[in-house]
């Protein structure tokens, strides 16, 4: 299922996606598309079987913001320097285990909302990435088949990230990342069952109509499986907490000067094959 969230910013109302890519209203059904409702299979199964009829509302999409597809996010976990191909660009050692930090979730914004650029930025930059969701409770998970068994599903996300704010300024790197909008997620949630192979998808982005980033997450380092196994033996997932997995190649930083960041008035297209597309326009904070 494509599961999906419309309406003005905090008053967004649940919806899907049908396969005729129609349109449908969930709010009669569900209160929301949150960690609760991923965590009860039941009221899943409900939706499933309600899309299947075809009785849903249509909505009318005209004009309709679409929001993030997960509300009351309670964490966002960040892998850093997940793709070979990425780590190669910017001059990095591949890591002998996964890089970790977070983003807080009130840097999450819809798939088409305004990016801000920080105040006093010269290098914010753009990383398309494979988000992953959690569907249940995990904690020292075993193997990589049981990682995969707690995946509600998969969404595109966009880790935006202030260079000089990540490497330069000290301390760690969650003040690059943590500024004001700087997590677009959606449009959709796709549930895992529509995802057989999440080391198959292919990545792109685009800055004003200039492709920047084509990669596949065959090239990460450490594959969904064994990031949700791995994280779960130092904190515990709870259904809705959301997983960045890491960038391909392809970012301003590692390209040669002067590097292309971003400033207000650039446009910035990202899209993972099945997962949906984002487009953002970018202005001063």
């Amino acid at each position: 299922m494509k599961l999906l969230r419309v309406g003005t910013a905090g008053a967004e109302r649940p919806a899907l996606l049908d396969q005729d890519g129609t349109l449908r209203d969930l709010s009669g059904l569900v209160t929301d598309i949150d960690g609760a409702l991923l965590a009860d299979e039941a009221a899943l199964e409900r939706v499933r079987a309600a899309a299947a009829s075809g009785e849903l509302p249509v909505v009318d999409s005209a004009g309709l913001r679409t929001g993030p597809p997960v509300a009351r996010i309670g964490k966002i976990v960040c892998i850093g320097l997940n793709y070979h191909d990425h780590a190669r660009e910017t001059g990095a050692d591949i890591p002998s285990e996964p890089i970790i930090f977070f983003k807080a979730p009130d840097t999450v914004v819809g798939p088409d909302d305004t990016v801000l650029v920080p105040r006093k930025s010269v290098k914010t930059d753009w990383e398309v990435e494979l988000a992953v969701v959690i569907g249940r409770t995990a904690r020292y998970l075993d193997s990589h088949e049981e990682a995969l068994a707690h995946v509600a599903g998969y969404a595109v996300s966009h880790d935006v990230s202030e260079r000089e704010f990540q490497i330069e300024r000290g301390g760690q790197w969650d003040k690059g990342k943590n500024c004001e909008t700087f997590n677009p997620l959606g449009p959709w949630l796709v549930t895992a069952d529509e995802v057989p192979d999440p080391q198959a998808l292919s990545l792109t982005l685009s800055v004003n109509g200039e492709r920047k980033q084509n990669g596949t997450t065959a090239e990460q380092i450490f594959p969904v499986a064994e990031v949700v196994r791995y994280v779960s033996q130092f904190m515990t997932l709870y259904p809705g907490d959301v997983i960045n997995t890491g960038t391909p190649a392809g970012v301003a930083l590692g390209q040669p000067e002067p590097k292309p960041y971003l400033r207000a008035g650039d446009v910035v297209e990202l899209e993972i094959a099945g997962l949906g597309r984002q487009r953002q326009e970018l202005k001063d904070a």
